[in-house]
Formats: C-alpha cells, sequence, structure tokens
C-alpha cells in the first residue's frame, strides 16, 4: 500500500464513521447529549497525567524544532487549562439545546402551516494548528449541537489532540453517543488536509482555525463549504476625550494578557491631543511587560526607544509581545487607518464621548467592537457561549465566536391536509 493510498483510506474511512454517527447525533436527546458533555469533563481531570505526559512530548518536539514563544503558549497544556476545557464542557451542557427550536412560524391563506425548525450541521471538519484545547471546546459545542466532528489537527500537537480526541471518543461512547461521533485524523501529512477539503460526500462544512496561511489554504482549495475564521490584526484608539488611565488598562491587558492569540491588539493609534500624556506612560508599562514598541514619527518623538514602524507593520498580526503604535489627528483618520489595514476580526475604542462611540460602532466594519474594554473579551466562553470553534470574520451564516447556534442550520417542515397547487 502506498503512502498516499495509506492517507486517503484513512481520511476516508474516519470520515465515513463520522457521517454514520451523525444520523445518530441528530436524533439523540439533549439529556443524553449533556450526560456525554459531562462524563468528557470528568474523563479529562481523571486522566489529566495521560494529557500532560501527551502534551510534554508535543512541547519537547517543538523546542527541538525552534518554535516560538508564542507557539509554545498555545501549545502548552497545563492542570488549570485542563480544568478550564472540562468547566467549558459543563458551561456548555448548561446551555439551552438550539436542535429542534422553532425559529418561526406561519400559516399561509391556503391553511399551510410552515415552519422553521433549527437543526443540525451534520458532520463538522476541522483543520487547526496548535491549540490542543481546541480538541476538546470543539467535540463539546459539535456534540451538543447535533454534529460529529472530523479533526485534523497540525503536527505540532499531533499527541496532545490524538490523546485528547480519545479520551474524549471513549467517555462520549460510554455515555450513550455514538462510535465515530469524535474523529481525529492521525497523518499530519499535508495530503492528509487536502483530501479532507474535497470529502462532500461526507463532510458538511469545513471550518479552519489557526494562521493567515492556513485559512487562505483551506479557502482557495477546499470544495466542501467552508466557514471562514480570519486573523485578527486588531487594533485599540484612544479617543481625545478617553479616560487615559482605563485606555492603559486596557492597553496593557489586549496586547500582554494573552499575546499570542487572535483577540490581541496589534496596533494601537492615539489621538494627538492625548498623545505627548499617554504614550510615555503607557510605553514605560507596556516595556516593563516585555513588549517592543514600532511607531509612526510622531510616536517616536515622544518615546524615543521606540523602533521604526513600516507599511508592514500596519498589516501585521504580530502574535507576540510588538505592538505597533501611530498618532492620529483625529476620528477620522482613526477609522480610515482601521478600515483599511483591520482584518475584521475585533475593533476597540476607548472615549467618553457617546458621538465618537457611536460613529465607530457605525463605521467600523467587524466581527466585534468594544468601547472602553478589552478586545481580549472576543471569546465564546466571555460571551456566555460556553466556548467556541471559532470566530467567524466572514459574513455569511455566522459571524463573531461561534457557538451552539452557529453549528446549526434549518429547515421547513410543511403541513397540510390534502392541499395541492393549482
Amino acid at each position: 500500500m502506498t503512502t498516499a493510498t495509506a492517507v486517503i483510506e484513512e481520511v476516508e474511512e474516519k470520515a465515513r464513521r463520522a457521517k454514520a454517527a451523525s444520523q445518530v447525533l441528530r436524533r439523540l436527546s439533549t439529556q443524553v447529549k449533556d450526560a456525554a458533555l459531562r462524563a468528557i469533563a470528568e474523563a479529562l481531570f481523571r486522566r489529566e497525567r495521560e494529557i500532560l505526559e501527551a502534551n510534554a512530548e508535543d512541547l519537547e518536539r517543538g523546542r527541538e524544532q525552534g518554535l516560538s514563544e508564542a507557539l509554545l503558549d498555545r501549545l502548552a497544556l497545563n492542570s488549570k487549562r485542563i480544568a478550564d476545557m472540562a468547566e467549558g464542557l459543563r458551561q456548555v451542557a448548561a446551555l439551552r439545546d438550539p436542535v429542534g427550536e422553532i425559529i418561526s412560524g406561519w400559516r399561509r391563506p391556503n391553511g399551510l402551516e410552515i415552519r422553521k425548525v433549527r437543526v443540525p450541521l451534520g458532520v463538522v471538519g476541522l483543520i487547526y494548528e496548535a491549540r490542543p484545547n481546541v480538541t476538546i471546546e470543539a467535540a463539546g459545542l459539535c456534540l451538543k449541537a447535533g454534529n460529529a466532528i472530523l479533526l485534523r489537527g497540525g503536527s505540532e500537537a499531533i499527541s496532545s489532540n490524538v490523546c485528547l480526541a480519545e479520551i474524549a471518543g471513549e467517555a462520549a461512547q460510554s455515555a450513550g453517543l455514538p462510535k465515530g461521533c469524535i474523529e481525529i485524523i492521525e497523518n499530519t501529512d499535508r495530503a492528509a488536509a487536502q483530501y479532507l477539503m474535497g470529502l462532500r460526500e461526507y463532510v458538511d462544512v469545513l471550518i479552519p482555525r489557526g494562521g493567515a496561511s492556513l485559512i487562505r489554504s483551506v479557502v482557495e482549495n477546499a470544495k466542501v463549504p467552508v466557514i471562514e475564521t480570519g486573523a485578527g490584526n486588531c487594533h485599540l484608539y484612544v479617543d481625545a476625550s478617553a479616560d487615559l488611565d482605563i485606555a492603559a488598562k486596557i492597553a496593557v491587558n489586549a496586547k500582554t494578557q494573552r499575546p499570542s492569540v487572535c483577540n490581541a491588539i496589534e496596533t494601537m493609534l492615539v489621538h494627538r491631543r492625548v498623545a505627548s500624556e499617554f504614550l510615555p506612560k503607557v510605553a514605560a508599562e507596556l516595556r516593563s511587560r516585555g513588549v517592543e514598541l514600532r511607531g509612526d514619527d510622531r510616536t517616536r518623538q515622544l518615546v524615543p526607544e521606540a523602533k521604526s514602524a513600516g507599511e508592514e507593520d500596519w498589516k501585521t498580526e504580530y502574535l507576540a509581545l510588538i505592538l505597533a503604535v501611530k498618532v492620529v489627528d483625529d476620528l477620522e483618520e482613526a477609522i480610515a487607518h482601521i478600515v483599511r489595514y483591520s482584518t475584521g476580526h475585533s475593533e476597540t475604542i476607548v472615549t467618553r464621548d457617546l458621538e465618537s462611540a457611536r460613529r465607530f460602532c457605525e463605521e467600523i466594519d467587524c466581527c466585534s467592537i468594544f468601547v472602553n474594554t478589552s478586545s481580549r473579551f472576543c471569546d465564546g466562553g466571555e460571551f456566555g457561549l460556553g466556548a467556541e470553534i471559532g470566530i467567524s470574520t466572514q459574513k455569511l451564516h455566522a459571524r463573531g465566536p461561534m457557538g451552539l447556534e452557529e453549528l446549526t442550520s434549518y429547515k421547513y417542515l410543511i403541513f397540510g391536509e390534502g392541499q395541492v397547487r393549482g
């Protein structure tokens, strides 16, 4: 058997099992699904040592391969992160089940009764990079929404992902879910992802979650319908009327609390009226936390240690302790900059002017806009969704953090009493 044949057979067999499982999952009760999520949560605690040992293999391999600190941070698991995954599952179990919900209903003049009812998508394929917690978050959401999930993680986290998927699958089956409800493709060769992208017969929707190059590859090559999750070139604008203490607190949090994630800010724009007071202070706080600043000429006059920022800096999602800074003349210039460089993820304004806040909210087109709070809240758990399978930056079907409702579609049910069309 050739290597290519082995890849195809693995992907197709697991996709076939997921498809069969999805037919069972769509009719299971909420009680059975919730019990399965709680069983997975308990299994994570019970088998924590196995998970950490598998994760240690990935971290050791990553260091040998020279992975950046940002990637290693995304990859790393510890007791708290495992506990957070378990808590996320419990939160999802406590949420309302969207499957079967009557979205709307009406009666036609001819007596037909029409209902629009929420239904599972079927099989969700997830292609993702070095964040093993995604394995559990995605599986939990998909199962609650009545979907099977077919996972294809990156080579960086393969040991962790396989371990987590096996634990979750065994726990789910012990609670009454069908075999195949959680499948993981263990072959990390690019050919496996390429073949998965074309499996329209078995996979109903494909979600890429990772860096810009991964997302672009899936969007450009997939034959399976794709929900695009986007990169996060996120901005913070400090308005002339901003409370500067609040602005500094938000800037530090949004850049340094976890710099390797897509909702961390990459560029800070500061109104010229407050720049001389605000920038030296916030720059000192950011530098004390290891942030490298890159600024335009006006920024560097106020913060001489900042490196010079160029066009590439305004475009870049650093995912690291680097922040581009620009002084702007007014709200119009800030909005124009964001419109030009934003990836449509999360944008923030700090202001005490209601009109500035209104204009920012209306004129910026992205999935989430934050007023006087940190963009780090752009997260399914923080939104009360329990978890997220990704943050969609597209505009069709789903936008923003994707929870249970975003993992469903709908169908129409039409009831009559013998009516025929004339």
